[in-house]
């Protein structure tokens, strides 16, 4: 049986499926509620970054960055953490 730490080895595999959940398929809205085409950038972690198709981007580790991938029509395909 695997070893299970809660907040050690299953917090952000969670936690970054719970936010795949919430954003694909939508687009990043500057300001407003959301809607279900749509998810406020407020709404998202203050530790984020959208990257969108051939963006450069800082190698930095950073665990609690949400990393928002998006595709050239500005939907949301991937998140990652760092």
């Amino acid at each position: 049986m695997p070893l299970v730490v809660p907040g050690i080895n299953n917090t952000e595999g969670s936690s970054q499926d719970e936010w795949l959940n919430k954003l694909a398929g939508k687009t990043i809205s500057e300001q407003g509620g959301g809607d279900a085409t749509s998810f406020a950038k407020q709404d998202l972690p203050k530790s984020h970054r959208i990257v969108r198709p051939g963006q450069p981007v800082t190698r930095d580790w950073n665990p609690e960055r949400l990393n928002v991938h998006v595709s050239e029509e500005g939907t949301v395909q991937h998140v990652s953490f760092g």
